[in-house]
């Protein structure tokens, strides 16, 4: 039977201090005072304009993302966060999360965040090692990530961090010599994940010296391995949680949820009462948006379209996959996918339980073969 999802609320602020060369978000290098009032006012216009889509429905998690949103004044997040309240319908308990860059890290700002009704950092580390940190065009090195750390720790305990292996020129003993630092200083998430080259990016047209296939593997396998024995639970391909801290704003990704996005380039995807499922992109032309263009296009997603779109969230969970939220969410019958998922069971990548989908070690592994498969 049909059910509308949980929904979340996605903000995206696009100023960065620089543009890394490995990074394929939509982002602008902050070279003089951002637009902050007029940024904000747009954006609460911009929800405004998606409010009739949502009839209502209570916003379970909210994610200020980016480029660097800690960029902006604690004032401003606070008016942000404030005005969004009157405009949706938001719990005390909701998951309200800021991504941050070690360099914008300040003590007084972030107490303000925090005051403002953020509950979760999320701080983008990448490598605790400052010849690599250059490398990859980052601007701040080893000891000022540690002091970022440090900072957070004593305002929130509840905070993420992202690393990144695969880097250039990056050995073994690189990649776990970053996850005992991360795991020295607690954070109750981390999210470890492959660099990859996007095209279209300054690293795509550079010739890299990037660890081969064999020791990304050695990586994957021993950094799995360490964090799993350092207390962090694995609940999705790249992202490790102690008990009861997984992010809630990416588990109604990987669960097929809805998301409003607002802001420059922003997504979103939100289910209708009649089953049809609206995808949103925003316009990433800042000029055009705070000028009140906001839509790029909308569009309702095909009924051949949502098997694989279904599957290339949830397949990423290490849970099962319950036929009857297949149902819910798709507003599909598992039957009309029966011959496709016969397939990936032969190929040794599921298996088929009464009431749900397994994905299997293969599967994992391969996973961009097994998604392949609902495109097909």
């Amino acid at each position: 039977m049909f059910k509308l999802p949980s929904i979340s609320l996605y903000i995206h602020i696009p100023w960065c201090l620089k543009k890394c060369g490995y990074c394929d978000f939509y982002s602008y290098v902050s070279k003089s005072t951002i637009p902050e009032k007029k940024y904000i006012e747009h954006l609460l216009k911009d929800l405004e304009k998606d409010l009739n889509l949502i009839n209502g429905r209570k916003i379970n998690s909210i994610f200020i993302g980016g480029g660097t949103p800690s960029l902006l004044k604690s004032s401003s997040i606070e008016n942000l966060i404030k005005e969004i309240k009157k405009r949706i319908n938001i719990s005390n308990t909701t998951e309200i999360t800021i991504e941050s860059n070690p360099t914008t890290l300040e003590y007084k700002r972030f107490l303000n965040y925090k005051k403002s009704g953020i509950n979760r950092f999320s701080i983008g580390i990448q490598t605790f090692n400052s010849d690599l940190l250059k490398k990859i065009e980052r601007t701040y090195n080893k000891e000022e990530a540690i002091l970022a750390i440090e900072e957070i720790n004593k305002i929130n305990k509840n905070f993420n961090l992202d690393i990144m292996y695969g880097l250039p020129n990056q050995s073994l003993n690189d990649v776990l010599s970053d996850l005992k630092y991360a795991v020295k200083h607690n954070p109750k998430h981390i999210s470890w994940y492959q660099l990859t080259i996007e095209p279209n990016t300054p690293f795509y047209m550079k010739k890299l010296n990037l660890p081969n296939e064999n020791m990304i593997f050695k990586m994957l396998i021993q950094g799995d391995k360490f964090l799993k024995k350092s207390g962090y639970k694995k609940y999705e391909i790249s992202s490790y949680a102690k008990i009861n801290y997984e992010c809630q704003h990416n588990l109604n990704y990987w669960n097929f949820g809805d998301y409003i996005g607002i802001g420059c380039s922003a997504h979103g995807k939100i289910t209708q009462k009649n089953g049809d499922i609206i995808r949103t992109i925003k316009n990433k032309n800042l000029n055009d948006f705070i000028n009140g263009k906001y839509l790029k296009c909308k569009n309702i997603i095909l009924k051949k379209e949502k098997p694989f779109e279904y599957f290339m969230n949830t397949f990423r969970l290490y849970k099962p996959v319950l036929k009857k939220q297949f149902q819910e969410r798709t507003n599909i019958d598992p039957i009309y996918i029966k011959e496709k998922i016969e397939k990936a069971i032969k190929k040794g990548y599921i298996k088929d339980k009464i009431d749900s989908w397994n994905t299997t070690k293969k599967g994992k592994i391969f996973l961009n073969s097994l998604l392949k498969i609902f495109l097909d």
